[in-house]
């Protein structure tokens, strides 16, 4: 495996750190942080050993604050936030953890590997964190991997799917040609309606009914 020109096995973890984050479904925290102390742990990977971040890993956080829209928030306690300002202010320690000095957005060739990140959301916080990720992939260039079980977010956000099932791979290709009945059958045992939707021009799944085993 490659990550950019170079094989991922000649790449230190800190090198690959600088160009690839993670987005977990849910953040515990030990201790109370603000959400900007949460986005500058971000810039670790970029740190000297006993170095503490500077004016120019600050000036990184808050431009992922700001793309990520969570600017307002910098002071606020973590624990404090709502399930979708948390998510969200994850993924701008993520934007922030694959940005280099100098530059004005994240570096090329980055990635943020997602894990379910709707998961545990009401509808609104759903459409408010699909929507940024649309967003920071369509705008500012972050290319991204997400692993989830909605198929509804999978066909909203992603050009590509691979689906999988029992460590097994079913299907592989563009989203309007992977996301069928017959795929969403395979994937889930279950029969489903999936159509495009009208207004947003994205394919819907529906479930209609469990298949017997």
């Amino acid at each position: 495996m490659r990550l950019g020109d170079r094989g991922l096995t000649t790449l230190t973890r800190r090198e690959v750190a600088r160009q690839i984050a993670v987005v977990p479904q849910e953040t515990h925290l030990a201790f109370e942080y603000s959400a900007l102390e949460i986005v500058l742990m971000g810039r670790h990977p970029h740190l000297g050993l006993f170095t503490v971040e500077g004016p120019e890993d600050l000036r990184i956080a808050h431009e992922a604050m700001t793309a990520t829209g969570t600017a307002a928030l910098a002071d606020r306690p973590f624990d404090q936030l709502s399930g979708g300002e948390k998510q969200r202010v994850v993924i701008a320690a993520a934007l922030a953890q694959v940005a280099f000095p100098k530059s004005t957005s994240v570096a090329p060739s980055v990635a943020l590997l997602l894990d379910e990140p709707t998961a545990s959301l009401d509808l609104g916080y759903q459409l408010e964190v699909s929507t940024l990720l649309t967003t920071l992939n369509r705008e500012h260039g972050v290319t991204m991997a997400i692993s989830t079980h909605d198929l509804n977010l999978a066909a909203a956000i992603c050009r590509e799917l691979i689906l999988m099932r029992d460590g097994r791979v079913l299907a592989t290709g563009p989203t309007n040609e992977v996301l069928t009945p017959d795929n969403v059958r395979r994937l889930y045992d279950v029969e489903a309606d999936v159509h495009v939707h009208e207004e947003t021009g994205h394919i819907t799944v529906v479930p209609v009914r469990r298949i017997n085993a």
